[in-house]
């Protein structure tokens, strides 16, 4: 008890002195979040480096090697990776690791406890036009760019969150798509008759932070 009111006194007095608490010293994992709403700025934002996210979620963040688009890999950070449900990839602009780029959950079967303006994994094309307000448009599925979100059309979901970032969606099912929603080029509104029957959801979702932030 005595070592953890030093500690915490040491602490007060270092905030009082250069009022930097909240950037000089980092959150105890135990205090990191766990779960709930992503925003720019929790439980990444984009000034978080390697070091930084590894020092603040301790045993919880590991670098790892991660997959691409088109077969390619890249160097990025895991956070909880043992559990499913809270895992979440954070990719960085740059080899050295020192900015974030944006982050990303996928890989989530039985659903995440991160969600994105009401938005997570499992959540259906109506769930997430609802969110917007109004349709949007998903680009053709069976294909490595296939079911992300290319443009919202001026809803709610299409509007800068606080900091800066984007949201990035992507939707999925393990049956296959009819023809008509297959392909490079091909454009579909979320109100589609033939999309809504064979019944997608949200696979995988993430926010981008703008460079050179």
């Amino acid at each position: 008890m005595g070592i953890r009111l030093r500690r915490g006194l040491m602490i007060a007095s270092v905030a009082a002195a250069g009022g930097l608490l909240s950037t000089s010293v980092p959150a105890l994992a135990q205090d990191a979040p766990q779960g709930g709403a992503i925003t720019c700025s929790s439980p990444v934002a984009a000034k978080d480096s390697a070091r930084s996210l590894t020092q603040r979620y301790g045993k919880d963040a590991a670098i790892a090697e991660l997959p691409g688009a088109e077969g390619e890999k890249y160097k990025g950070v895991v956070l909880f990776p043992r559990a499913r449900d809270q895992r979440i990839e954070i990719s960085f602009a740059g080899n050295a690791m020192n900015a974030a780029a944006g982050l990303s959950i996928r890989n989530a079967e039985k659903g995440s406890r991160w969600n994105i303006a009401g938005v997570s994994v499992g959540s259906s094309v109506a769930d997430v036009q609802k969110a917007n307000g109004r349709p949007f448009v998903v680009s053709g599925f069976g294909w490595d760019y296939g079911g992300f979100v290319t443009d919202w059309k001026g809803g709610a979901l299409a509007s800068l969150q606080p900091g800066g970032c984007r949201m990035m969606l992507r939707f999925d099912k393990e049956a296959s798509a009819p023809a008509n929603l297959l392909g490079d080029g091909v454009k579909i509104s979320s109100d589609n008759a033939a999309l809504r029957k064979w019944g997608p959801v949200v696979s995988e979702m993430g926010v981008n932070f703008p460079s050179g932030r």
